[in-house]
């Protein structure tokens, strides 16, 4: 494994899945179904003092995936590869976390679909760009 790569392709990811965040929250009333559900969530200024941890989590997080990347796929990077790896996290992640959060935290199923497809939508992205970076080690 190239060990820089992935260091490059997790910091490209982790730009990317903010960027596609912030366009998605642009974009879908997530914001909005987020306040309907006030005794759940942070207050906005309270998120926001907690920020840094968030980000610096998400980092490893795209580290993670990018070493994930490295492994399962070492005869080439393609864009092809990335959106295969993406998907596949981004069902993961809807299932174990969000949907899963469906059930245990007391939110309507509007906002845990709307935040289902966020982050299928911010993972797959993530793939992509992690293939794009990454290039295996030759030999």
């Amino acid at each position: 494994m190239n060990y820089s790569r992935i260091a490059l392709a997790g910091l490209g990811a982790t730009v990317a899945y903010f960027a596609l965040g912030f366009l998605l929250l642009a974009l879908m009333p997530l914001a909005d179904e987020v306040r309907q559900f006030a005794a759940v969530y942070r207050p906005e200024e309270s998120m926001m003092r907690v920020a840094p941890v968030g980000m610096v989590a998400m980092l490893l997080s795209m580290m993670a995936l990018a070493a994930l990347y490295a492994s399962a796929f070492r005869d080439g990077s393609s864009v092809a590869h990335g959106m295969r790896f993406g998907l596949l996290v981004g069902v993961f992640a809807a299932g174990s976390f969000v949907l899963h959060n469906y059930v245990s935290l007391n939110i309507g199923l509007r906002l845990a679909l709307l935040q289902a497809l966020a982050y299928f939508i911010q993972l797959l992205g993530a793939g992509v760009v992690i293939a794009l970076i990454y290039r295996p080690t030759r030999m």
